[in-house]
């Protein structure tokens, strides 16, 4: 089915929440700066109700399932002006509605109100000539409101009647799929630096301890609380995200799972970006944002099938924002390619600026994917002590860009870390197939704090916390005698907190330890037996240092840290910057 209104004489319903005020112009609203003034135009925000939304998805796919719709779109940006001259356009028709019909929150509402309304949990569905009764007892059965509000035409129109007379009257697809196509001066921003040798820069940072290792050890904790890294759960614990649905793998893993009922498919989804790579490098940031969805994709279990992407940058017309927003659509363009995941949809947010600046290039990437078979999904636990951890791709160097950098030295220095998108499809089919093969037990990816954030959150099963002992020894480095030199190199800091990409952490049982490895092996994937898993402790051997932490502190840190800044009196101040 798609967002297409077909068939003349086809039925237009409205389903949903009822149309109000609130998110009047909010496309507007998003497409201009703010300032000291635009304060005033906050109705213009949409207000958004979860659990509503909940029962129109499920609505909606259970009227999908009955074969009683011809096509069917949400109402985004622009309400209903864009859901019906968007459909008609798609169909090749034109549409019909009468305003009068609309169900209203608010009294005296006018037609450029109910028009341009952003109101959330809202669809336009162009229902089946015969399967009105349909529609209708589906959404009373889940009470959500409708309103049968017009019709399919096929005169290429999309004409707007009011109590009786015409509101609006224009060609649906000029309006649609006709817009100016403006060319706009891209030029990269001074602060952009993409140079690819990250040496000279480290060699500048010193070590904040004089004691090397007890600093480690504390910098892993300072990644584990920070709001990037640390849990969500202080948001996700607020809705019931198992309410009326099949959700299979709760929130905390590296991506949801959840049974569609009325397909009979497990499907797995999840959303990345990093905001400081895409600062660094718009194009490689990109490229990465894409690569770590499918990752954890792969990771659950599941082949990568379609994106959605949420581009927030700033205002276009200043050439340095534009070439942002270009490098990084071209970049995440260049991944979907890659990987096979075509665009189907997503959002666009603009004239991100203040007085105080201009918002980090944000171009997130929301990814779903297809599980096969019930036994194939994975979570990025430990399971068992005794469980043998490997790596999938290699130990890496690449420290531009770390949460590391960041959060324990206060620097935004790149590059980036560098994606080969053909070594890491490589890795990911690896992977997949040793889950579909029956042997990994866990298997999580590599990201933001790098190997030893990594190891940390693996350990972090919600049903009883895990050690491990980890031997990166093979590292052939030795600590720096010069405090100027510890990040250069392979050296401890560098090995455990850079975040160079294609690496994954699985676990498997001892009987199927040799088996795994010598299928990696024998596909030329990179790998290494990291250790094993164990109790209540995580220690890292590297080089020649051994780091240690209780599991139980690791977990605090991760578990509470954002409970914590935002209960505290002083969260403004203390909620570091993203």
């Amino acid at each position: 089915v798609r967002g297409a209104a077909r068939g003349v004489g086809n039925p237009v319903f409205y389903v949903g929440a009822e149309t109000g005020r609130d998110g009047l112009a909010g496309a507007a609203f998003a497409s201009r700066e703010l300032t000291e003034q635009s304060k005033e135009d906050r109705p213009a925000v949409q207000v958004g109700d979860p659990f509503k939304e909940k029962l129109l998805l499920e609505a909606c796919l259970e009227l999908l399932a009955r074969d009683a719709v011809a096509g069917i779109q949400d109402m985004g940006a622009a309400g209903l002006t864009c859901s019906t001259c968007e459909t008609a356009s798609r169909g090749g028709s034109g549409i019909e509605i009468d305003l009068a019909k609309v169900p209203k929150r608010e009294p005296g509402m006018t037609p450029y109100e109910i028009l341009l309304s952003e109101s959330q949990e809202r669809m336009l569905i162009i229902a089946k000539r015969g399967k009105e009764n349909v529609v209708r007892e589906i959404f009373d059965k889940w009470d959500v409101p409708w309103a049968e509000i017009g019709r399919v035409t096929d005169d290429g129109m999309m004409r707007v009647r009011n109590n009786g007379s015409i509101a609006a009257e224009i060609p649906a697809k000029p309006l649609a799929e006709e817009a100016p196509l403006y060319s706009r001066e891209a030029k990269p921003p001074k602060t952009t630096k993409l140079t690819k040798n990250t040496k000279e820069l480290l060699e500048t940072i010193p070590m904040p301890f004089e004691n090397f290792v007890s600093f480690v050890v504390e910098s892993l904790r300072r990644l584990l609380r920070d709001p990037t890294i640390a849990s969500k759960n202080w948001v996700y614990r607020q809705y019931d995200h198992t309410v009326r649905t099949g959700t299979m793998v709760k929130p905390g893993s590296d991506a949801a799972v959840y049974f569609v009922r009325y397909a009979n498919k497990i499907l797995a989804a999840t959303s990345d970006c990093n905001s400081l790579y895409c600062a660094l490098d718009p194009r490689e940031g990109a490229k990465i944002a894409v690569a770590e969805a499918a990752r954890n994709l792969t990771c659950s279990g599941a082949r990568p099938l379609a994106v959605t992407d949420n581009l927030n940058f700033g205002n276009p017309y200043k050439p340095e924002n534009f070439w942002q927003l270009r490098e990084a659509v071209e970049g995440a363009a260049e991944a979907c390619r890659a990987f096979g995941t075509p665009v189907t949809g997503g959002n666009v947010s603009l004239y991100n600026e203040s007085p105080a600046g201009v918002v980090d290039p944000t171009p997130t990437i929301g990814m779903v994917g297809l599980i096969e078979k019930e036994e194939h999904i994975t979570t990025q636990w430990f399971k068992n002590a005794g469980d043998e951890i490997i790596l999938v791709g290699k130990v890496g160097d690449e420290l531009g860009g770390s949460r590391f950098l960041k959060v324990c030295h206060g620097k935004r220095i790149g590059p980036p870390p560098h994606v080969d998108l053909g070594r890491e499809i490589e890795i990911q089919n690896a992977v997949r197939d040793l889950i579909r093969a029956g042997l990994v037990r866990s298997a999580h990816d590599c990201s933001e704090g790098g190997l030893a954030v990594a190891l940390a959150e693996s350990c972090f099963n919600p049903t009883g916390l895990y050690g491990a002992d980890v031997d990166l020894g093979g590292v052939e480095a030795a600590v720096p005698a010069a405090s100027s030199e510890y990040l250069a190199g392979d050296t401890p800091a560098a090995t455990l907190f850079n975040e160079s990409q294609s690496r994954i952490v699985i676990s498997v049982t001892p009987e199927n330890l040799e088996k795994t490895m010598s299928i990696l092996q024998k596909g030329d994937v990179p790998h290494q037996r990291l250790g094993t898993v164990t109790g209540d402790e995580l220690r890292i051997r590297a080089n020649t240092e051994n780091f240690r932490w209780p599991i139980t502190d690791l977990y605090d840190d991760w578990w509470n840290s954002i409970r914590r800044l935002v209960e505290s009196d002083s969260s403004a101040e203390r909620i570091p910057s993203l």
